[in-house]
Formats: structure tokens, C-alpha cells, sequence
């Protein structure tokens, strides 16, 4: 049905829900205006211990809906409940605890219809006024920075309580949480699915009653659970951010020792310690970043899409770095062997160690690239397997190999003599 059904997730809500509801019927006017046949209601009571279900019944006459859970699901789990359960082509949703404004919905809906969006957000952070406190807000610019890094889209509100979808785009967010972290990982989940995903600015109210959201709690719950589900897509993203972390880390503990080098400094043995930090992570830095390459063609194979280059959403190379990854632990392997033999020949007061352990680092590091190198190569060559069988059976339509072919049809042949004769 060419409606907007207006998803209500409620829990212990009877100073606001019946406000909630009487707002979200008034907008139909509006919606029509912009083509849609009426808006629909649909509250999900979560096992509410109050008087919600009893004033959510009082609407039912100008079609709400109600649908009550047997054992609470917790908020993602109300909303996928009333996603099943409503009939309109697009669906929105809200909070029951009259903090954000239904009113918005209109404008939401014809930014939606106007730039053929998949999915659009009600942003409390892109300039309308907001009464969200100041934990929150850090909260959520936090968040929204992390999926916008992630993404590479910005986004100014990852965890907004308050969108509009399209019902066909809910098999490529699906699976969704049942808890509080819906809505980033439907963030995260949107970004890397390629939908189409706008923000409209919105008011934010102070909530009616005592919050159900744990900043520290379901604060963790949300980081954990963006960079889980973006690491289902684009694991790279994730682990050559902590690579280059490390390799920071790296630079900054080597400093000193380099700096007294410059200097003069003769007894360098108090900065030993710092060296061996910068070279433990170098090599965390070479790990991370091979794996995470690894993990993206193993990603790729699940989803069945090309391989996601680069840590900004491009290629950082005209040929994949990983492709060299062989060449590269070669060359550090011989480097790491060569170190070992000149350490033997070494006539000096240093330690020996002063060889050893850069020695053992290039053996090590060799040794993890060409392994990851095979890894990757394996993978490459299995996600293009069904395509290479393709060509070869012809399966394309096109002749791979450019070939012409000539071809003489007997029947046709003996006719021809017969018809001569």
C-alpha cells in the first residue's frame, strides 16, 4: 500500500505514547499532499507493566495498531515486530517517549521521494535546535565520526531514533540487533550495502520519564557492535587503521634513539628498550594489515562482490599492494638472512643483538607476507572461479579466445551437390 506506516516501539510509556500517537495521525494531511494514501500507526507494546496497551486501544477505532510481545525483545526487536506487521510501502519509526517530532515526517518523505533515497535520517546533530544532553551529544558525534570514517560517507547522526526506509531495502539490513544498537548498525549495515542514505534536520525534545539508555553500557555495546558489523564488509578498514596506529607508535618510540644518535650521544643503552617497542610494532603493523587484506577476500567470497581496495575507498595502488605481498617478504627474508650471516662476522664492542633482533624482525615479517601472499592468492583465484568456468563453457555469450568460426553442415552440403548434378 502506497502508505507510511509509522513504527511505535513502547515500553512502560503511558505518560507519552497517546501525545506520540495523536501527533503521528495528524501529519496524514500532509502525506497525502505528497501522493501517499495515509499514514498508518502501528505501536508495538514490549511487555509494558502500565497503562500503555490500555491507551494505545483507545486509537484503535482510527486505525492504529497494536501489537503486544508475550516476552519482551527489547527495542530492535519491537521494531522488527512492527516492520512485519505494518502494510505501507514505506516505513518509518519513532520513540514513544515524545522526543522526536512526527511533524518531521513530511519532509523527511519528500527529501526521500525527490532524491530517490533508500533510506533517510532524522539528524539531531546536522543545526536544528536539540535539547539532547551533553553526554549524548558526545556520544553521538563519537559514533557518527567512527561510521563516517568506516563508511567514507559523512554522516552527522549514526544512532537518530527517528527514519524513514523503504520496504524493499530491509533484506539487505537484515540482520538487525534486537537491543538499543539498532539503529548504528543500520547505519553501518546501509553505508556498506551501498543504499542511499540523506539526512534531514530535526528538533530533539527531553524525553517524558527516566531513560532506558546506558551511556557507558550501551555505549560499548554500540562501538562493539559498528566496528563488528563493518568488519563483516570491510575488515581492511579496520585493522590497517590500527596499522597505521601502530606504525605511529613505531616512529614515536624510535625518536629518542634517534635524536641522541644525531646528537652524539655515545651510550645509547637506555633507550634499548624503545627500540625493541618500535620494532614489536612494526611488526603488529606489517600482521594487521596483511590479515586484514586476507579477511576482505574472504569477506568478498561471502557476499559475492568485488574486493574492496584501499583504506579511503580507493585503490592506494595501480596493482593491489597485497599482490606484492610475496615479492616484498622475499626481499625481507633475504634482508633478514643477510643481517643474521653479517652478525657472525662482526668485530665489535655492540652486542651482537644490535643485528640479531632486526634480523629475526625481517625473517619474521618475510615469512608472514608470503604466507598471507599464498592466502591471497588462493582466495583471488577462488572468487574468480565461477566466472573463469563461465568463459570457458561459453556461458558469457562471447567467444573469449576472439576466435571465427568456419563450418560446413553436410545436409546442407549433399543438397547442394544433388540440386547440381
Amino acid at each position: 500500500m502506497n502508505i507510511l506506516s509509522i513504527v511505535i516501539p513502547a515500553y512502560n510509556e503511558e505518560d507519552s505514547v497517546g501525545l506520540c500517537i495523536e501527533r503521528a495521525l495528524a501529519i496524514e494531511p500532509e502525506l497525502q499532499k505528497l501522493g501517499l494514501d495515509g499514514v498508518e500507526v502501528v505501536v508495538v507494546d514490549d511487555c509494558s507493566k502500565d497503562r500503555t496497551a490500555e491507551i494505545v486501544k483507545q486509537y484503535l477505532d482510527r486505525g492504529t495498531v497494536l501489537v503486544q510481545h508475550r516476552v519482551n525483545r527489547n527495542y530492535g526487536g519491537a521494531l522488527k515486530t512492527g516492520f512485519r506487521h505494518a502494510r505501507g510501502r514505506y516505513l518509518a519509526f519513532m520513540d514513544a517517549d515524545a522526543t522526536y517530532p512526527p511533524e518531521y515526517f513530511p519532509r523527511m518523505m519528500q527529501a526521500l521521494l525527490e532524491q530517490d533515497a533508500d533510506l533517510v535520517i532524522g539528524s539531531r546533530m546536522a543545526g536544528a535546535e536539540s535539547r539532547m544532553p551533553l553526554t549524548r551529544r558526545i556520544g553521538n558525534f563519537f559514533f557518527a565520526t567512527l561510521v563516517t570514517m568506516i563508511g567514507n560517507v559523512r554522516i552527522t547522526d549514526s544512532a537518530s531514533g527517528q527514519r524513514i526506509l523503504k520496504r524493499e531495502v530491509l533484506e539487505k539490513l537484515y540482520p538487525l540487533p534486537d537491543g538499543l544498537n539498532f539503529t548504528p548498525v543500520m547505519s553501518t549495515r546501509a553505508l556498506h550495502e551501498d543504499l542511499k542514505m540523506i539526512e534531514v534536520p530535526i528538533k530533539y525534545e527531553e524525553r517524558a520519564g527516566e531513560s532506558k539508555l546506558s551511556v557507558v553500557r550501551d555505549g560499548f555495546r554500540f562501538l562493539f557492535t559498528i566496528l563488528g558489523t563493518a568488519s563483516g564488509y570491510n575488515p581492511v578498514r579496520l585493522l590497517g587503521g590500527l596499522s597505521i596506529l601502530a606504525v605511529l607508535l613505531a616512529a614515536l618510540a624510535i625518536l629518542p634513539w634517534l635524536l641522541a644518535y644525531v646528537g652524539g650521544v655515545q651510550d645509547r643503552t637506555a633507550y634499548t628498550p624503545l627500540l625493541f617497542v618500535a620494532m614489536t610494532m612494526v611488526i603488529a603493523a606489517v600482521n594487521l594489515f596483511s590479515i586484514g587484506t586476507a579477511f576482505n577476500y574472504v569477506v568478498s567470497l561471502f557476499h559475492h562482490r568485488p574486493i574492496r581496495q584501499g583504506l579511503f575507498g580507493r585503490p592506494l595502488f595501480n596493482r593491489p599492494l597485497e599482490m606484492r605481498f610475496g615479492r616484498i617478504g622475499l626481499g625481507l627474508l633475504i634482508a633478514g638472512v643477510a643481517l643474521f650471516v653479517a652478525s657472525l662476522f662482526v668485530q665489535s664492542a655492540e652486542p651482537v643483538w644490535f643485528l640479531l633482533v632486526p634480523s629475526a624482525m625481517f625473517v619474521m615479517t618475510g615469512i608472514q607476507l608470503g604466507t598471507n601472499w599464498m592466502l591471497i592468492k588462493t582466495l583471488s583465484d577462488l572468487s574468480k572461479r565461477d566466472l573463469k568456468a563461465e568463459m570457458d563453457m561459453g556461458a558469457s555469450g562471447e567467444d573469449a579466445d576472439n576466435s571465427v568460426v568456419f563450418r560446413r553442415d553436410k545436409k546442407a552440403t549433399a543438397e547442394i551437390n544433388e540440386a547440381l548434378a
